[in-house]
């Protein structure tokens, strides 16, 4: 006990110099963070509320200052004519200031300082996200038949930088991106090139922006290729055979783009009938005749190049048709009648020549048959007998 008690009045030097350090940290450590503040992210052109929490306050002075070190407030009280600050609540705990409409350039650290027996401050970080707009389509290179269009999509301001992305079909079209830094803002563009034909014309296209402020949301620009070729024509002829009397009626189809606004009517190697009505696509005559027979262009142009088409009018006589098809039994008539006198002939020719071979063969016949008569009867005068004679030349 005495050596305890000894050592408590007469502390050994290591154990006096780290109680010293103890009480010095101490000493210069306070109980507790007299202000906090809250960092804030808000969207442009929202409302912004920044808070500053107390801890023991007294009653002592609260003053809050803007980035440029402007103050604010002071103790509630406003101190900056700017009417986008109002004061919502001042407590022992808590102190809290709205600013509305906010931009980028309100952006930085809004200090909350607290004036006791030494100055507490604390700084609440404003960050303002600026969202994209709807991009928009630039065209670098019009879209001509059979070669390549270069379309930008274009978002001009965001915060952070927006991504773009190209679309057709639901497949993304790769590009190329560029970006700028405007500040604190960004613009983006994405350019792509691809070629086109006639039928890509009114093709479907969209560009995407997406950006961490839309909450999975897309801002979408669409856009429709507009691809240009020169003019198809094609006259679309009347049906059936035309008649001296019967009307004509052609209507020229054109196709391109752009639409050529005129449309030319001509005949070739003459000049158009005075009875011909022309109304932009259509070509009308009222009561044809053969005058009228030709053929009859139809033209279009436009900037990338220029067609025609033509139709060749043939007007029938109905009294030449009846007389033409009157005459056609004549004629087969007689080719049948000049067929049947030569078949005659040859049949007579023939009959005759077969008389004449016949009539040969039977006196040849009849002269062999009396040689063999003087042989039988030789042989019956050799003395031989008859009947085997007999027999002998039916052998």
């Amino acid at each position: 006990m005495r050596a305890v008690w000894s050592m408590a009045l007469h502390p050994p030097p290591f154990s006096m110099a780290l109680r010293s350090l103890v009480l010095i940290l101490l000493c210069i450590t306070p109980r507790s963070q007299a202000v906090q503040a809250e960092n804030v992210t808000v969207l442009e052109g929202g409302t912004a509320q920044i808070s500053c929490r107390l801890q023991n306050y007294d009653g002592s002075i609260v003053v809050i200052q803007n980035p440029r070190r402007q103050t604010l407030f002071f103790n509630g009280t406003r101190a900056l004519k700017d009417d986008r600050f109002q004061m919502v609540l001042f407590t022992q705990r808590l102190v809290r200031i709205t600013l509305t409409n906010v931009s980028v350039s309100d952006e930085g650290g809004y200090f909350c300082q607290l004036y006791t027996d030494a100055t507490h401050h604390q700084v609440a970080t404003l960050s303002v996200s600026v969202p994209p707009e709807t991009p928009t389509v630039e065209v670098k290179q019009e879209a001509v038949e059979g070669g390549e269009v270069e379309l930008s999509c274009v978002s001009p301001r965001s915060k952070p930088a927006a991504t773009l992305h190209w679309m057709r079909n639901g497949r993304e079209i790769p590009g190329v991106v560029s970006q700028q830094d405007n500040g604190k803002t960004f613009s983006v563009s994405n350019t792509i090139r691809i070629p086109v034909e006639r039928k890509d014309n009114g093709a479907a296209l969209s560009c995407e922006a997406i950006h961490p402020a839309l909450s999975g949301q897309k801002r979408v620009r669409h856009y429709r290729l507009d691809v240009y070729y020169a003019p198809v024509v094609r006259i679309i002829p009347p049906p059936g055979i035309l008649r001296e009397g019967d009307s004509l009626s052609l209507t020229c189809s054109v196709n391109g783009n752009p639409l050529p606004r005129n449309i030319q009517w001509s005949k070739i190697n003459d000049t158009l009938p005075e009875r011909a009505e022309i109304s932009g696509p259509t070509f009308q005559i009222s009561r044809l005749s053969q005058s009228h027979n030709g053929t009859y262009l139809c033209q279009a142009q436009n900037n990338y190049g220029r067609a025609a088409d033509h139709y060749t009018l043939l007007v029938y006589d109905p009294g030449a048709v009846v007389e033409t098809h009157s005459a056609v039994p004549y004629a087969v008539i007689g080719g049948v009648l000049a067929l049947l006198v030569f078949t005659v002939i040859c049949v007579l020719i023939v009959t005759i020549w077969c008389s004449v071979r016949q009539k040969g063969s039977y006196l040849t016949h009849e002269a062999s048959g009396l040689d063999e008569h003087g042989e039988v009867q030789e042989a019956f005068l050799n003395g031989n007998d008859a009947s085997q004679g007999k027999k002998e030349y039916l052998l």
